[in-house]
């Protein structure tokens, strides 16, 4: 019997579990917690170890990297009803951008270390979320290419 509240409910109304069979659910959210964060805090740094992602639950939370010479670049902001973290997935498991609140923003982390440990178990379950990320990286890394086209300039005429 799959069990209800708290987390379990948290993740159901968020869109990236859309759809996700709910004892697998209940798998993840055991893995979960809330967490808060008020405007100007960074909830990560670049080069620290990636051991959770988010779900944005209320707020506005900006991805940022350092250009050296420059004040810090806005790659992304990510609102409610998205996510962001993938680099727990990826070794060496550290992050590669910073991510600061820019308003009070109420979150749901989900541990890396446990998740990892879950897909072990059952690889199907790797899988599914897998599925889930890969649209959200592609999307990452197209909106990160068309930054880079605005702070460089147009790409040149291919010929």
């Amino acid at each position: 019997m799959v069990k209800t509240g708290g987390m379990y409910d948290l993740l159901a109304e968020h869109p990236f579990f859309a759809g996700m069979d709910k004892g697998r659910m209940e798998v993840v959210a055991g893995c979960a917690m809330n967490e808060r964060f008020e405007a100007g805090q960074y909830i990560f740094h670049e080069g620290e170890s990636a051991d959770k992602f988010y779900l944005v639950r209320h707020g506005m939370v900006a991805l940022e990297f350092h250009v050296p010479g420059r004040e810090q670049t806005v790659l992304d902001t990510v609102h409610k009803g998205e996510i962001f973290g993938w680099s727990w997935m990826v070794s060496p498991y550290t992050w590669s951008f910073d991510a600061r609140a820019v308003e009070l923003c109420r979150l749901v982390s989900l541990d890396a270390k446990c998740l990892r440990g879950k897909f072990d178990a059952d690889n199907s379950l790797g899988y599914d979320l897998l599925r889930r990320f890969i649209p959200v990286m592609a999307e990452r890394l197209s909106a990160a290419r068309m930054q880079m086209i605005d702070m460089y300039g147009q790409p040149p005429d291919r010929k």
